[in-house]
């Protein structure tokens, strides 16, 4: 009688999570991190924890800075390849959103050695080194472990001169908003799970997580631009929210003038939403305002956890168009000018 061979199961199958949306919640990460010791004592730390930036940075000397991150998740998709691109394409993420330019990676690696095949992981780790490859920086080294569920992700290393340095503090009373990719890999991530996006949304899906967000190094050298983050598993909501409390500001978002996936909002209407952009609201529902009647499906779009997202952008409003016009020729169509800072208490406000 022939060996029964066991299929190799899906790569989502076995994670209880996926991408960005596998982060802690907002209100849960920020308890985790409240007795830990401050930073403030270090002169050449110029970022740390205080803010929830996107990356560490620290001064090495009067011209250059230590950009430091790392980032990684469970798989969103079932292609391994995929999976490498998304999780490297996200990593590097952090340090563009910096202002600062990758120079190398680390790989860190978690897999169930005896339910995936030695092809797999390795088209895993090849996706993730073609991303930095394109990124011009190789995969130096990195670590590995046995475990439960498939883990991939990067350390990403990078630098920038002390004037480049972008935070998500900085934005100013006046300034305009700029987003650069679409909303709704969350949502696209669940119907993906489903078996339930056509080939044609994985492919709109894949093309924006494996965007480099590479303009961000160039926005550092640009003084019109006052403010950066990139927005990933808090939701455009979320990560606008750590930039209004970092900055002492109001940010206001134009509901209408959110970039969305193409059929983001068919799947939200049908329910395809992930858990995480409900715990991201129960996380910080309370410091946004929604314009009334808003419907649940459209709020949990912009609470909608996203992986290797946009890069959200606080600028001068005389500089705004052409930024936008930059942004857009550098290869991100989506980008849109979605809102404005005001004066007043930190916080979030939605208009309709």
């Amino acid at each position: 009688m022939a060996d029964v061979v066991a299929e190799e199961p899906r790569l989502t199958s076995l994670a209880h999570g996926g991408g960005c949306g596998c982060k802690l919640a907002p209100a849960v990460l920020q308890d985790l991190l409240s007795g830990q010791p401050r930073t403030a004592a270090f002169s050449q730390l110029l970022v740390g924890t205080e803010t929830g930036d996107d990356a560490a940075v620290w001064q090495i000397d009067a011209a250059t800075c230590l950009v430091a991150t790392t980032d990684f998740f469970m798989p969103m998709v079932d292609d391994p390849r995929d999976f490498g691109r998304i999780a490297a394409t996200n990593a590097l993420s952090d340090v563009y959103a910096m202002g600062g330019r990758p120079v190398l990676a680390l790989a860190v690696l978690g897999m169930p050695i005896d339910r995936l095949p030695a092809a797999t992981i390795r088209a895993i780790l090849e996706g993730g080194a073609e991303v930095c490859a394109a990124a011009g920086i190789p995969v130096a080294g990195g670590h590995s472990i046995d475990a439960p569920e498939p883990i991939y992700g990067l350390v990403a290393i990078g630098l920038c001169r002390p004037e480049e340095v972008r935070r998500n503090a900085g934005a100013r009373p006046g300034d305009a908003l700029i987003l650069t990719k679409a909303i709704g890999v969350g949502i696209y991530s669940a119907a993906i799970k489903k078996q339930a996006l056509p080939a044609a949304g994985y492919a709109e899906f894949i093309a924006s997580t494996t965007q480099l967000n590479r303009i961000g190094g160039e926005l550092g050298r640009d003084p019109a631009v006052h403010a950066v983050t990139d927005v990933t598993g808090f939701g455009l909501l979320g990560h606008a929210l750590e930039m209004a409390r970092a900055s002492a500001a109001t940010l206001v978002i134009e509901d209408a003038a959110v970039p969305l996936f193409d059929a983001a909002e068919a799947l939200a209407r049908q329910g395809r939403v992930t858990g995480a952009s409900g715990r991201n609201w129960a996380s910080y529902g309370q410091a946004v305002a929604l314009p009334g009647g808003m419907p649940d499906w459209r709020r949990q779009i912009l609470t909608d956890p996203q992986t290797s997202g946009g890069l959200l952008i606080a600028c001068d409003p005389a500089q705004a168009d052409d930024l936008l016009g930059e942004i857009r020729a550098a290869g991100f169509a989506s980008a849109r000018l979605i809102g404005r800072v005001e004066a007043g208490a930190a916080g979030v406000r939605v208009e309709g």
